[in-house]
Order: C-alpha cells, then structure tokens, then sequence
C-alpha cells in the first residue's frame, strides 16, 4: 500500500531500510493489521465518547469526571494494543495481529489504566472547556495559545509514555522519570512528533463532519504509527528496547538474510 506511493524497493540489498523506504516498507507491509486493530481501538474509545457527550450536554462535570476516568480506562487497553503492534512491527516481529492483540490485553491491561484514567480525563475536560468556549463564544488568542500548549505538552509526555507501558514491566514513577529525560535530551523531536499530532487531531476537528468519514480508515493508527516512527531509533538508543527484548526473546530477533541494516 505504502500510503499512497508504489512498493518499488525490492532493488534495495537486504537489511533494514532507513528513512522514507522504511515508512513505505512497514506502511505497504501491515496496513491491513494496522487498520484492523485501530478498528478494535477504536471500539474501546465508545464508552468515553459517550460518557463525554453526555457530560457536555448536561453541563456537568461530576459526571465528567467519572465517566472520563471509566472511559479512559477502557480506551486505554485499545491504545496499549495499537501501540503494541505498532512497535512489535517497527522491530520487524512478524506475528498474527490478532494473536498479538490478545496478547497485549493480558500483558498490558493493568499498566494501561492509569494512562488511559489521565488520558481519558484530559480529553474529558478538552472537549468539555471547548464546548463552553463554543457556546458562549469567549474564545481569545491567548485561551487558545494556552490550549494548544496544553495539547502539546500532553502529547509529548504520553508519546514516550506508553510505549513504555507495552515494552517493559516499571513502576510509574519510573515510566515518568524517564518521560522527563527522554524529552529533555531530545526536546525537538518529541515537540515536533507531538506537534504533529496535535496538529493531526486540530484538522480534524475542524474539517467536522466531513474528517468523519475518515476516522475508520485513519483513526488513531496512523497518526500514532507517524510519531512512533520519528521517535523510534532515539527511543530504541535510549532504552536499549531492541536489545533488552531480544535477550530475553530470542525468536523475535528479526532476520535480514546476509545483509546487515540499509
């Protein structure tokens, strides 16, 4: 599929590819199991999109917060998923998505719901403060810097977050400890990813309802399987995952032929 540029690489000697042959390589490769799975995501996030929608229309935020929490984590254990396979597929590992899948909600499910409770009550109180914003059309320059940066704060310390959560057993304090290094040794790329993604979920609240129609097909994947894939080589130097995980996984050390990585 390579999304949406033809698979002409098959020139290239074998190894793993770099750069933008790698992006086409793991897109034309695992779209279907990507896509497959943020179905599955997806259908972990309807409790708290509903919970949201009825807290927002009835104005209340005791409501708000319990049904965000609930909510956030039960989406939490399709955002561990997603964020699984993706990873496993960045590290070549070639398994069944659905075997992976079930996989991850033994191993991951626990770990998953304290960032899917904070998850699900940032963007509780998100849609929440927008929707009073909207109507009472109180919007200022400086309210929407302010919700930006929170936007992007909040992405960039959940994108070293949770793949933490799926590759290594850690207490939290030290999956936030190694969030604040991880982002102050490598501030420009986690503010470029989550920019990214803050940008990603802005455009597509704001080609409402028309992005819509969009949602099955990109969903939460994509724009995930993008920031994992800027990040990946300055996570795998930092945290050793391909190594770690190959010691104590040895049959998920992928094989390249003769060739060493391109």
């Amino acid at each position: 599929m390579g999304l949406f540029f033809p698979m002409d690489d098959d020139h290239l000697p074998p190894g793993r590819r770099k750069g933008f042959a790698r992006y086409r390589e793991i897109l034309g490769r695992d779209f279907k199991q990507f896509y497959l799975t943020n179905l599955l995501a997806l259908a972990s996030f309807i409790p708290l999109g509903l919970g949201i929608g009825y807290a927002v229309l009835s104005q209340s935020v005791l409501v708000l917060i319990p049904v965000s929490v609930i909510g956030g984590m039960i989406a939490g254990q399709g955002l561990a998923a997603m964020y699984d396979l993706i990873l496993r597929r960045m590290r070549d590992v070639m398994d069944d998505w659905w075997a992976a899948f079930k996989k991850s909600l033994r191993q991951n499910w626990r770990a998953a719901l304290l960032p899917g409770a904070l998850e699900g009550l940032f963007l509780g109180f998100l849609v929440f403060a927008g929707a009073l914003i909207w109507w009472g059309g109180t919007l200022t320059i400086g309210t929407a810097l302010l919700l930006c940066a929170a936007i992007v704060i909040f992405c960039m310390i959940f994108s070293i977050w949770w793949p933490q959560v799926v590759l290594f057993e850690q207490k939290t304090v030290i999956r936030l400890k190694n969030c604040a290094l991880f982002i102050l040794q490598n501030f420009p790329q986690v503010l470029g990813a989550a920019a990214l993604q803050g940008g990603f979920w802005l455009l597509m609240f704001l080609l409402l309802p028309w992005s819509g129609f969009a949602v099955p097909v990109l969903g939460v994947w994509y724009i995930l399987f993008l920031a994992v894939f800027l990040l990946y080589d300055r996570l795998n130097e930092s945290f050793k995952i391909e190594e770690q995980i190959g010691r104590k996984f040895p049959e998920q050390i992928p094989d390249y032929g003769d060739g060493e990585e391109e």
